[in-house]
């Protein structure tokens, strides 16, 4: 089945983004609000740093419903469900007619590799890429029947809401496991405290030790001279580029870096994400990555997941070696450590299992999205 294509402009709306300068500085909030700034990285990795005051002029707040759509610096990334104030470098792309263009198939066609290629190559500028209004809306779009569009976005749907169900259930088991850690070991109230001694915040028979000395600290390096953008038998081991909330896979070698458990923190761009490794891996440029030589890697992942790092840089703040060598860390007894990596264990090897589905339905939901824009199977 061959689909009619139209002008994308023809059929939608689009709306920009809030641009920050001197003039518009007064709608931002120096204290949190209800409204976040939907910059790019922030909806990437779901951590949202900047506010902006209720002020903000109502057409450039984004409803769960909107499709925002990046434009400037990374041009074709595709968010919905997302609330808060769209950054200049991003624009809401609306139908004009919902009886003419479902919301839903709009969202999906975005995603094409068809469509995301043709934006990128209309883009403009070398050092910053930018893909104007005009040039977006005379990319084609494939606009079949109503019913079939409805039909399409039901299927591709039904892959994301199975994705994001595990991703609430990954997120519980987290937040279940944050809670225990600070329990122990922020409150103290960790098994048989009533009869331990505390002596300047440190429970007798526990310790605070520089991370450098619990640790082996390695920034990440260059990307390995050969790697493949797919796993295969001989390209198995992954390459992280970050450590932001979508893990930043950058490829795949055949070569390890680092082979044993151990934790990796974001270092550059959104910084401060830390990821507990089980596997084997290669970090790159924008990770640093901790290799503890005694203790547990899992109590060292939650030990840095409730640290503050401090940051230089301006225009991209970053963490370097030197700048977490000396940080003290609270090393608890080897029993009470034991016995908080036996009760975590369990939600760690279920969050596993979750994000390896959540990998193969992303997969799958990719392979069908070209078929069934393309009209290859029937509806």
């Amino acid at each position: 089945m061959i689909f009619n294509k139209v002008s994308i402009g023809e059929v939608v709306t689009l709306r920009q983004g809030f641009a920050i300068n001197k003039n518009t500085k007064h709608h931002m909030s120096d204290e949190p609000t209800d409204l976040h700034l939907l910059r790019i990285g922030d909806m990437k990795d779901g951590s949202y740093s900047i506010y902006v005051k209720d002020t903000i002029p109502a057409h450039f707040i984004a409803n769960e419903d909107d499709i925002i759509y990046t434009r400037t610096g990374q041009v074709g990334l595709v968010f919905r469900k997302q609330h808060g104030v769209i950054h200049n470098n991003c624009f809401s792309v609306t139908p004009q007619n919902e009886d003419v263009l479902d919301r839903g198939f709009l969202f999906y066609v975005l995603q094409t590799k068809e469509f995301y290629e043709e934006a990128n190559s209309k883009a403009s500028g070398a050092a910053q890429p930018d893909l104007p209004h005009g040039a977006f809306n005379s990319i084609s779009i494939p606009i079949p029947d109503i019913d079939i569009q409805r039909k399409i976005s039901n299927i591709l749907k039904s892959y994301d809401d199975l994705i994001e169900n595990n991703q609430k259930q990954i997120k519980l088991l987290e937040e279940a496991a944050q809670r225990l850690y600070k329990e122990w070991f922020v409150d103290l109230r960790f098994p048989g405290y009533e009869k331990t001694e505390i002596i300047d915040g440190v429970p007798v028979g526990w310790k605070k030790e520089k991370l450098v000395k619990i640790a082996d600290i390695k920034a990440g390096g260059d990307k390995p001279e050969e790697y493949s953008n797919n796993k295969t038998r001989e390209n198995s081991i992954p390459i992280y580029a970050n450590g932001t909330e979508k893990e930043g896979l950058f490829g795949y070698t055949n070569k390890p870096v680092i082979a044993d458990e151990s934790v990796t923190i974001s270092a550059r761009g959104t910084v401060g994400c830390v990821f507990l490794r089980r596997t084997p891996y290669v970090p790159i440029v924008r990770l640093l990555s901790v290799i503890p030589y005694e203790v547990s890697a899992v109590y060292l992942y939650y030990c840095l997941s409730n640290e503050q790092f401090e940051r230089n840089g301006t225009s991209q703040q970053q963490i370097t070696v030197p700048m977490v060598k000396d940080k003290l860390i609270l090393i608890a007894d080897k029993e009470t450590v034991r016995l908080f990596v036996q009760k975590v264990i369990g939600n760690i090897n279920k969050k596993d299992v979750l994000t390896e589905q959540c990998k193969l339905l992303k997969e799958a939901r990719d392979r069908l999205l070209p078929k069934l824009m393309n009209g290859e199977i029937e509806i």
